[in-house]
């Protein structure tokens, strides 16, 4: 089963009224959970890493931080995957983005490492970034809002 694929099911099992899924093939086993405890957690017997998002996936009203992000007018560029969130192509290099800057479609405004292949998170439109979510190296779930925009 590929990263592909378990995205998917995980989207799947979001979208569904179940509250707890497991699924063995193999060798591999993969358990889902809705709720307070583990949402998603993947392990498999051979040395592979393991996908462990620590809160419930809900796609219906996103959280932010803060109060004063909830009162902001904007929209949210969410996490297409689990992973972990990098604000800049490597450590010595500065941000792809700030706070106030002005995006195009297609650029490039952070990074998502997951299953030791680093993403690219994309605007998928032109925006200007009103707040960063997520601080540097924070693990992310899918859907999870990571920039608060304005659209453009």
């Amino acid at each position: 089963m590929d990263f592909k694929e378990i995205k998917e099911l995980m989207r799947l099992f979001d979208k569904s009224g179940l509250s707890r899924f497991k699924l063995k093939k193999g060798d591999m086993e993969i358990s889902l959970q809705k709720g307070s405890e583990v949402a998603a957690a993947a392990s498999v017997s051979a040395p592979q890493p393991q996908v462990q998002p620590q809160a419930s996936v809900s796609a219906s009203t996103p959280t932010t931080p803060d109060h004063e992000s909830a009162v902001k007018k904007g929209e949210y560029i969410t996490s297409p995957m689990v992973g972990t969130f990098y604000r800049a192509p490597s450590p010595d290099s500065p941000p792809f983005v700030q706070v106030g800057d002005t995006v195009k479609k297609g650029q490039t405004i952070g990074i998502i490492e997951a299953m030791k292949i680093f993403n690219e998170i994309e605007a998928e439109f032109d925006c200007k970034i009103l707040e960063i979510l997520v601080e540097d190296g924070q693990p992310v779930e899918y859907d999870m809002p990571l920039f608060l925009v304005e659209r453009l």
